[in-house]
């Protein structure tokens, strides 16, 4: 049995249906997951041979044939109306190729929008793959390669489930299926809220399901309930018209790194918690993660003490979390003997859920203009915000797909959060606000997305997909309360 047939816990629970054959069964689904699944795996590996990277540095053909690769893919899933769309950045050139397919619901069904992104993260040092990034690698129960797990695994979820949905329900599916698969989600998304407007009706639907998430780790599923905000900005200190000699000069007035550096260490107070009054925080975590696993996910190093209070989950997810991701001063081998007149920094704020940006980013400035150092001159400038997402539990489809998931692994699932973040789904919520939104992945704590070695473990990957058919034929039965 190859790694692509990994076993799982069978189970014969009915899945309510209103088809005249009668109720499917669970492993009616998982076993057309089966029959398919070495199909799907070479298909994926296909979307990892394609190196469409979505950033204007790069040429733009290979994400033009990442587009058509999916294109096809989802045609052949089964749906006709496969459209290839785009729409033009701020500066007149085209955003990244996105594609849309969309089955009609029957009378009384709901429409389920799949979303997915088929542009991937640049390589970075090829030095550090132990494989070659666009050559899909089987290993160790792993698909190695860039994409691999973000998000090309998340495209081929959608398809292969969709594809077991209708071989299993035949003529009695009904329900409104959309699949809109990003060409530009690693670039920021520059033209995601002015694509959705210009297809606003296209895409409209009662439950959308973003696969671009984490499980809780390998053999444990998990829906993502909640993603942290973020803002962004930048912090000038200035202390001098112009640089002077440090040894003519030096001694009654301090540099502007050095006072930068004051004013940095102002932003967490003696424990590591952020320090900035006004931001929301909260020690609420559904599930706890152990010191030990943060502390291999993340690479901490031994003797390195954790920052903050509270439970760690909630220190990743419901609490903010602030880093200096930039700063501008002289490098080392090129400094010379002078006092620098101005220094500036980059922060990067993740936002607990009910925080709002705007509330955030004025706190940020407030706290540094009242903490100037010495009496330096501050700038601040704001840079990108974005809002934080927490899912509606007791919502309907939160409550299929919990039990979907669960069913799908053979464990129940988790609730888990993100200590990062998804801005578009703001522009998702604010355009449908009706809808309900539910993030879900095929990734997990040694996935490695954005970094070298990316991978996906097979064995999730496959009850991923069995997951997601189920949640699509009970929605089919069951409907959705207050869908049209």
């Amino acid at each position: 049995m190859t790694s692509s047939s990994a076993a799982t816990p069978r189970s014969t629970t009915d899945i309510p249906g209103s088809s005249p054959a009668g109720n499917v069964r669970t492993d009616d689904l998982r076993s057309a997951v089966d029959r398919s699944f070495d199909r799907t795996l070479a298909r994926l590996k296909e979307l990892v041979a394609i190196p469409g990277i979505a950033w204007p540095s790069f040429d733009r053909a290979p994400l033009e044939r990442s587009a058509e690769a999916v294109a096809e893919l989802v045609r052949g899933a089964g749906l006709g109306e496969v459209q290839v769309l785009s729409v033009n950045k701020a500066d007149g050139t085209p955003g990244g190729p996105a594609v849309v397919a969309r089955r009609p619901a029957g009378d009384g069904k709901p429409t389920v929008l799949l979303y997915a992104h088929h542009d991937v993260q640049p390589v970075g040092d090829e030095s550090l793959w132990e494989t070659e990034p666009f050559t899909a690698v089987e290993k160790g129960g792993r698909l190695f390669g860039r994409g691999a797990a973000d998000d090309k695994a998340g495209i081929m979820t959608h398809v292969a489930a969709y594809a077991a949905v209708s071989e299993v329900l035949a003529d009695s599916l009904d329900l409104g299926v959309t699949f809109f698969i990003e060409g530009e989600e690693e670039a920021g998304s520059p033209t995601f809220r002015s694509f959705l407007e210009a297809n606003r009706e296209l895409l409209r639907a009662d439950v959308i399901v973003v696969a671009d998430s984490s499980n809780w780790k390998v053999g444990v599923p998990a829906l993502t309930t909640s993603l942290r905000g973020l803002v962004d900005g930048t912090i000038e200190v200035q202390v001098l018209e112009h640089a002077v000699h440090s040894g003519m000069y030096g001694g009654p007035v301090l540099d502007a790194p050095t006072l930068l550096s004051r004013l940095i260490a102002t932003l967490h107070d003696a424990d590591g918690n952020v320090a900035i009054e006004g931001l929301v925080a909260t020690d609420t975590a559904a599930v706890e993660m152990p010191e030990a696993d943060y502390r291999a996910d993340a690479s901490v190093l031994d003797g390195v003490r954790l920052a903050g209070s509270g439970s760690i989950a909630s220190r990743l997810w419901t609490k903010p979390a602030l880093s200096i991701i930039g700063f501008d001063a002289p490098a080392v081998d090129v400094a010379s003997n002078t006092l620098l007149p101005r220094a500036r920094a980059k922060f990067s704020l993740r936002l607990a859920p009910g925080q709002v940006p705007a509330d955030a980013m004025e706190a940020v400035r407030r706290h540094v203009e009242a903490n100037a150092p010495f009496g330096a001159k501050v700038v601040f400038t704001p840079g990108e915000a974005g809002n934080p997402f927490r899912t509606d539990t007791s919502s309907a489809a939160a409550s299929v797909a919990m039990w979907a998931l669960g069913e799908a692994w053979g464990v129940p699932a988790v609730e888990t959060g993100i200590g990062g973040s998804i801005p578009f789904i703001a522009d998702l919520t604010d355009l449908y606000p009706a809808a309900q939104i539910l993030v879900t992945g095929v990734e997990d704590p040694d996935s490695r997305a954005h970094s070298a070695n990316e991978s996906l473990h097979i064995g999730d990957f496959r009850n991923a997909i069995v997951a997601e058919a189920l949640m699509l034929a009970r929605l089919n039965g069951e409907g959705l309360p207050g869908a049209e």
